[in-house]
């Protein structure tokens, strides 16, 4: 039987106590027949559920022998819902699990839960696109992080053979982190190309944790980014403007008593300071770095050499 199936199938015992193959059959949209053999697939797989004969009968859980799927508080339950809701109005795989997981939960939660669940819409897309769609080969290398299975990828015209580890969804942009050879790696998955999982199996530590190993990519690629810094002066109010622009490489030094504020800008390399301080002319004034001040003077002779 499929593990969805089964899970259901327990939740829903849970929450009601018992039930007969004709209820589980409604509720997860399948026949009688299949329903029938799932409970007793679960039977013999060792699950303490019972079969009782008879007007009232069905299939429960033995001893009220309960599960941790669904032992939510409500509060629990509500942040669950808070953060599937929006992903259900996208896939309808996760609109038809939030809905057999709703019924399952118990009638105390399930108003709270369902109100949740509605109570966000996701559009990714700006004004004037259409929605965005995910980038080809991320089911496929969801498929194998979870059935840990070793991947072959072209990547940087290499042929890349690796055990994912999972992905993460960086402002729109796919990353791999997996096991190689050389060490933990990370790939941008719009840069790979041939995507083919194979049949052998994925190592996978045990203390594996994929929001640490993440923060660890974060934090590296973020010291490469900062290698140069600036200190300039602007008005107190452009600074979430600037804060946008440069991210945690924005930091507020001091505020004067004229309304600007000292702030230090960072980056890979001057000219990427001056190319987005040059779009505010006298508004951001450098104080600090004298390789930034020649990158604004070089750009500022360019653009008067070509308009005059």
């Amino acid at each position: 039987m499929r593990a969805d199936r089964l899970v259901a199938a327990l939740l829903l015992m849970q929450s009601r106590g018992r039930v007969t193959a004709a209820e589980l059959a409604e509720e997860l949209e399948i026949s009688v027949a299949t329903a029938r053999r799932d409970l007793e697939a679960l039977s013999a797989a060792g699950i303490p559920v019972y079969p009782q004969a008879g007007r009232g009968g069905g299939w429960q859980l033995v001893g009220g022998a309960r599960t941790d799927l669904s032992g939510l508080s409500a509060a629990e339950a509500q942040a669950l819902f808070l953060l599937v809701g929006p992903a259900a109005a996208i896939a309808p795989e996760a609109k038809a699990a939030l809905r057999k997981l709703v019924r399952a939960l118990p009638d105390t939660f399930r108003a709270d839960a369902e109100a949740a669940a509605s109570a966000v819409v996701i559009d990714s897309s700006r004004w004037g696109e259409r929605q965005k769609v995910r980038q080809g080969p991320v089911e496929v290398l969801q498929s194998a992080v979870v059935r840990r299975v070793r991947v072959r990828f072209t990547y940087k015209q290499s042929v890349r053979v690796v055990d994912p580890l999972g992905l993460v969804d960086k402002d729109e942009v796919w990353y791999l982190i997996a096991s190689t050879d050389s060490g933990r790696r990370t790939f941008r998955v719009d840069r790979m190309t041939d995507v083919e999982v194979t049949d052998s199996p994925a190592d996978r530590p045990d203390d594996f944790d994929l929001s640490t190993a993440w923060d660890e990519v974060v934090e590296q690629v973020e010291r490469r980014r900062g290698l140069v810094s600036a200190v300039v002066l602007a008005q107190a109010r452009h600074v979430f403007v600037l804060r946008d622009q440069f991210g945690r490489h924005c930091e507020v030094l001091e505020e004067l008593a004229d309304g600007r504020v000292r702030l230090r800008l960072a980056a890979s390399m001057p000219i990427m300071i001056a190319q987005v301080l040059a779009g505010w002319g006298a508004l951001v004034e450098v104080e600090e770095s004298d390789a930034v001040k020649a990158e604004l003077v070089r750009l500022g002779s360019e653009l008067v050499a070509q308009y005059g």
